[in-house]
């Protein structure tokens, strides 16, 4: 039995959809405050949901940080021992005028 490639493109474009799904109607930046903790939660459960659709044999980690563009620098990295034949990870990295919001998502293939 051969094992599916991480299905990358379907990943990004899924990730894309729900990002602009929940802060479409984000206009003011004074609302970073109030809701990140529940936007951040909303597209990683969105995303989630989504690639489970795919029926596809993998197990998928999200991870979702949003920020406000204030000026701080920010550095994240991550390391992986896996498959690189089957497993796979991309990262969409989303802003407007006052945040950034940026996930990762890691296939692992079943």
């Amino acid at each position: 039995m051969t094992k599916e490639q991480f299905p990358g493109d379907e990943v990004v474009d899924i990730v894309k959809l729900v990002i602009n799904e929940v802060f479409q109607e984000v206009q003011d930046s004074a609302e970073i405050e109030m809701l990140a903790e529940q936007w951040t939660s909303m597209v990683e459960e969105k995303v989630l949901w989504n690639l489970s659709k795919l029926n596809k044999p993998f197990k998928f980690i999200v991870t979702c940080t949003t920020m406000q563009k204030n000026g701080a620098g920010f550095h994240c990295a991550s390391a992986c021992y896996w498959d690189n034949n089957t497993d796979g990870t991309c990262t969409v990295r989303w802003e407007n005028s006052f945040m950034y919001c940026i996930v990762t998502v890691f296939g692992l293939a079943i």
